[in-house]
């Protein structure tokens, strides 16, 4: 039974992956244990050929993806430590001696590489990705799931057996990289960094940096939408009602501000139920559990009150409308006199239609997913 599982995900490595797989044999010789390889291979060269040849286990993912690949090649992975790295030589396998030793000795679940702390050659990543996508996503996580890693997106990691199996991980893309992390603090995890150097890829990248950004960003909006979507709709809520209250109540007219008002309004309260779908989406299908203000608010969902709810606010402003266009009508259609009344009757309408389809929307999600729906 091997000690050392190191898993490999490759897309067209033919170039790299056997040297890959021949320094990291001899890392293992060096460390005097025994290790397997995994390469999970979706390769249309003579990737999976050459990895065979230099005594790897080649399998094939049912699904295309970054953490599909890996979930896929966890299942063939029998170590008692797991070891993850790309197999394009951007990580130098002869520093995974660094990631198992610090599982052996460091009394750790999860060590890190962190390129930030090592050494980043040359050409090996862009400046926009090494001084500010990669420490804003990197700090936005650390704030958010109260962890404290310098390079969160690192793809040279290591983990136990005992620790990965203990991960709610269902990620199928780049995102994957974050899931881990969050999940492990999530479990209370004890997490490590070691130093790595980072180099220059042969070939050309795979990487898609702001697709790829944006995907951990959309992740992270799944475990923690009241921060990233309703602490702000909330402000932008308040702002606008306290911006069209004080024009409404002291007759004032003053229709830059009227509409400044009713457009937080609106926004805050799209913000709002954004945040809602989130939290729905990922309580629904099991990618996170919820914080307990969401379980608290989503306990409170009813699709025949938000139906009711959003049919009366349209009806209000409907009725309201019909009274402006009557009282314009009076008037000649001359000029429109009750502009602060129209704005109003415009809000509700809409408030009203956004909430009747939240309602729906949010119901769709629960569906079936074992979770409250109606």
């Amino acid at each position: 039974m091997p000690l050392v599982s190191l898993v490999i995900p490759t897309l067209n490595e033919a170039k790299t992956i056997g040297e890959c797989i021949q320094q990291a044999n001899e890392v293992f010789k060096k460390m005097g244990l025994e290790g397997e390889i995994i390469v999970v291979d979706s390769s249309s060269d003579d990737t999976p050929v050459i990895a065979r040849s230099h005594g790897a286990t080649v399998v094939v993912p049912e699904k295309l993806g970054y953490g599909n690949a890996y979930l896929y090649g966890f299942k063939y992975a029998r170590g008692k430590y797991i070891v993850l790295m790309d197999g394009d030589l951007t990580y130098d396998p002869r520093e995974i001696d660094k990631l198992i030793s610090s599982l052996q000795n460091g009394g750790v679940d999860m060590v890190l590489g962190t390129r930030l702390k090592g050494e980043i050659k040359q050409g090996a990543m862009p400046a926009l990705h090494r001084y500010i996508g990669n420490p804003f996503l990197t700090w936005v996580l650390n704030k958010l799931f109260a962890t404290e890693v310098s390079d969160a997106h690192c793809g040279m990691r290591a983990i136990t057996r005992d620790a990965l199996d203990r991960l709610n991980l269902k990620a199928g893309g780049m995102e994957f990289a974050s899931e881990m992390v969050i999940e492990a603090a999530n479990k209370n995890l004890r997490i490590a960094e070691v130093p790595i150097t980072y180099y220059p890829r042969k070939g050309k990248s795979k990487l898609s940096p702001f697709s790829d950004g944006w995907r951990h960003l959309r992740f992270m909006m799944l475990y923690r939408p009241v921060p990233f979507l309703m602490v702000p709709g909330v402000v932008a809520l308040i702002i606008g009602l306290a911006l069209a209250a004080t024009v409404s109540l002291h007759e004032q007219n003053r229709m830059h501000s009227l509409i400044l008002g009713s457009l937080l309004l609106v926004i805050g309260y799209q913000m709002l139920l954004a945040g809602l779908y989130f939290a729905a989406y990922g309580v629904a299908y099991g990618v996170s559990s919820g914080s307990n203000l969401i379980k608290k608010i989503m306990s409170y969902h009813s699709l025949e009150k938000e139906l009711l709810i959003g049919i009366l606010l349209l009806a209000f402003g409907l009725t309201l409308g019909v009274h402006v266009l009557l009282g314009w009508k009076a008037a000649g259609f001359g000029e429109l006199y009750q502009t602060q009344n129209a704005m109003m009757a415009l809000i509700l309408s809409i408030l009203g239609i956004q909430t009747i389809f939240s309602g729906m929307f949010l119901s769709l999600l629960l569906l079936n997913n074992g979770t409250k729906a109606d």
